[in-house]
């Protein structure tokens, strides 16, 4: 197959244990005499946050913290901020912790050099100007928003979550610190995996897909499978989470070179009408969106298959895609995922809604099968209803 393809990567990156200590010095190479620091409350009582602002005092750069902002970021949070600081001559930004801070970094960005509302940004390149130099630290092992040129934020007029996507949001600086993720819960282990997992699936079997991007979606979906119930069962396995966020960030370079797909169009619109978290969202549609997508790439579906630890001997391509599906709904089982209909405050009256925001969604253009308003609303009732982690009913 012949491909005609683009891939950038405009971020630099720094990984492995301690590189958070490097902060304070590539700030000032930077430029940074005056940073704004994202990052949430949690984050902020750990030692975590001592660790980026000891650097940066070392190296005298000044710094303001900014740690009010949710999981799901929403656009008030990111205009409450601007406003606060817009005034204080902030010529660095650094975001710290999973992908609500360093997304919220990016918006905060946005409205610092692009006049208007964060709404007249949402889409792609309608950006004027770059924003603020920007150095990402991830805490979390699944987003991948240190390496990527979107941010998505959660409009509390509509209920939607909205993307901007735009290399001039791109960050200039990755630090990667494997050590920085010892701490996190097994519950948010778990979603964020999955939520990396998606990313490199669905930047594997997507429409725009491209070799390069392959490559490292392939590498990333082997290492996931191996590692990620590893982490969740010991966090303090070190290996096991050195191999989790680097999947994450290959997971991210993957999928910012190429696109989405169905699982994202409809888990965010579920995340901005019920708040739920993103990874948790991507988890609960993975195995459906993928088994529905079967039929249009059954060759691409067979080898996440294979990846994901299918035995390949003597199986038909069909058969093995298939058996992906139930090693998806095992491995979320195995770490504890929820049921859609376990989150508790899911109301099936609402998945006519639902269905229209995933097929108004942007990623359902990149999906490798078509997808109807009425395909979604059977995928959003069929995820609903499942029980049973090893049935298999095409749609």
């Amino acid at each position: 197959m012949l491909w005609d393809f683009n891939f950038n990567l405009p971020t630099s990156i720094e990984f492995g244990n301690g590189k958070v200590k490097n902060i304070g010095k590539r700030a000032k190479e930077l430029g940074g005499k005056k940073a704004l620091l994202i990052t949430d409350k949690g984050l902020a009582q750990t030692g975590i946050l001592e660790k980026v602002t000891a650097s940066l005092d070392q190296e005298g750069v000044h710094y303001i913290v900014f740690d009010e902002i949710s999981p799901n970021p929403k656009d008030v949070d990111c205009e409450k901020a601007y406003h606060q600081f817009k005034d204080e001559g902030i010529d660095l930004l650094i975001g710290l912790g999973g992908g609500s801070s360093m997304d919220t970094a990016k918006a905060i960005g946005t409205l610092l050099t692009n006049e208007g509302e964060l709404r007249d940004r949402y889409g792609v390149n309608l950006l004027d100007r770059e924003i603020p130099p920007l150095i990402c630290i991830p805490t979390t092992s699944g987003t991948g928003s240190e390496v990527t040129r979107g941010s998505v934020i959660t409009d509390t007029v509509t209920k939607q979550k909205m993307a901007i996507l735009d290399l001039k949001i791109a960050p200039k600086l990755a630090l990667v610190d494997p050590e920085l993720t010892l701490s996190l819960p097994k519950s948010i282990t778990a979603a964020t995996g999955m939520d990396a997992l998606t990313h490199a699936i669905e930047a594997y079997t997507c429409k725009p897909s491209q070799p390069i991007s392959d490559a490292l979606s392939l590498y990333a979906i082997e290492l996931i499978a191996k590692s990620l119930p590893l982490a969740v069962e010991n966090g303090n396995d070190l290996e096991a989470r050195k191999n989790m966020l680097l999947a994450s960030l290959v997971a991210g370079v993957s999928f910012d070179n190429t696109d989405l797909g169905a699982v994202h169009a409809m888990a965010e619109p579920l995340g901005g009408l019920y708040d739920t978290p993103h990874g948790v969202a991507n988890s609960i549609f993975l195995p459906y969106v993928f088994e529905f997508n079967i039929p249009s790439n059954p060759e691409k579906h067979a080898m996440v298959a294979a990846k994901l630890g299918a035995n390949k001997e003597g199986r038909r391509t069909e058969e093995l895609a298939y058996e992906g599906v139930v090693l998806l709904k095992e491995l979320a089982a195995k770490i504890g995922i929820p049921n859609l209909r376990d989150l508790g405050n899911v109301n099936p009256d609402d998945f006519p809604f639902l269905a229209e925001g995933a097929f108004e969604h942007l990623c359902t253009q990149a999906n490798s099968r078509e997808l109807t308003k009425e395909d979604y609303l059977k995928l959003f009732q069929k995820t609903y209803e499942a029980k049973n982690i090893s049935m298999i009913e095409n749609i």
